[in-house]
Formats: structure tokens, C-alpha cells, sequence
């Protein structure tokens, strides 16, 4: 193994271990290079860990070309598309630049990740969600609640097991109604015994 191998293999464990015990985790990516592998891989390890990300582009004010900005952002989120709620900020760590908005987007994703919300709301939520669209074939959640935050975990117990399309319209539902913005939201499922 090169140096370099080594050198990118044991910042890489460095970087699982801190997403480890993140609250928030900021994926900083080079704009003139664009997504690497490894970008993406730490994306989605990140989103398995169920803390927010904010995604960084570092080095905007070397693109100077519209169309090239827009290429570059729309590759950002067609490559890094599993975490296509997270804002997507334009930086300069060398001049500071964009550097300000920083700390109003992170503050707003902490407060989202530790939101609790009344067991009496979701439910009306989850109501709502199901008389809009049934699940169909008499599959129905039965009631909600929040079991957890950091990431904010809602509890469905249901009558059957319900599809995955139908759970992320319910998750959908959640987020819109409760502005939990690109805050990870999970979901679990507990069948009612009989």
C-alpha cells in the first residue's frame, strides 16, 4: 500500500468515527473537482447515522461561468441524491465568503433533530395522511407516536404490514406537516399482535 492509500484509509476510518458521534455533520466538497467516490460514500454513511447534513461547496468563487455553477449544483444533487433535503451552501473557506450562513443552517438542524412533537399531532397527521391516500387492502396505522428525537423517531402501530411506497408517503406527510426540513426523520413499525 502507497503512502497516499494509507494516508486516505486512515483518514477515512477518522471520518466514520466522528459520524459516529455527530449531532450534525458537514460534508465539505470541492467545487472545482466536484462529488468523489468518496464524497458519496461518506454521504451515505452519514444518512444510514440519521444526523443531519449540510452539504459545502468549497472553493465557489473560483466558478466564475453561470452555467458551469448550475452544472456544478445540479450534479450535487443528482450524485448525492439519498440526502436531497440538505442545504446546499456556496463557500469560500479562503475568503470567508457564504461562510455566514453557516451558523443560522445549523442552528435550524439542531433544533429540527431535537424536536418533540405531542403524540396527539401525529396522530391527527397521520389521520389526515391516510384519509387523503388509504393504504388500501384494509392496511391502516392504527396510532403514532414519537418515541425518540436525535433523529426524530415516530412509532406506527399498524394493523398489517404496510408497503415501503406507503411509509414514505406517511414519513413525506411527517416532514411537511412538522417542518422538519432535511432533518432525518425514522420510522418503525410495530404490528398490532392478535
Amino acid at each position: 500500500m502507497t503512502p497516499e492509500v494509507l494516508a486516505e484509509n486512515r483518514g477515512w476510518l477518522r471520518a466514520e468515527g466522528a459520524i459516529d458521534d455527530a449531532d450534525i455533520a458537514l460534508l465539505v466538497i470541492d467545487a472545482t473537482e466536484g462529488v468523489t467516490s468518496q464524497d458519496q460514500r461518506l454521504a451515505e454513511r452519514v444518512d444510514a447515522s440519521g444526523c443531519p447534513i449540510v452539504v459545502m461547496l468549497n472553493k465557489w468563487e473560483l466558478i466564475d461561468d453561470a452555467e458551469q455553477r448550475a452544472e456544478i449544483e445540479r450534479e450535487v444533487r443528482r450524485k448525492l441524491y439519498f440526502v436531497d433535503e440538505a442545504p446546499l451552501l456556496k463557500i469560500s473557506a479562503l475568503t470567508g465568503k457564504g461562510v455566514h450562513k453557516l451558523r443560522p443552517v445549523l442552528q435550524e438542524a439542531i433544533e429540527q433533530y431535537s424536536r418533540r412533537v405531542p403524540t396527539r399531532d401525529v396522530n391527527r397527521v397521520i389521520a389526515d395522511a391516510q384519509q387523503r391516500q388509504p393504504a388500501g387492502h384494509g392496511l391502516k396505522v392504527l396510532y403514532a407516536l414519537q418515541g425518540a428525537t436525535d433523529p426524530p423517531t415516530f412509532t406506527l402501530f399498524v394493523n398489517r404490514e404496510l408497503p415501503a411506497p406507503y411509509l414514505r408517503y406517511l414519513e413525506r406527510s411527517i416532514r411537511e406537516a412538522f417542518n422538519f426540513g432535511p432533518t432525518p426523520i425514522k420510522l418503525r413499525v410495530r404490528k398490532r399482535s392478535e
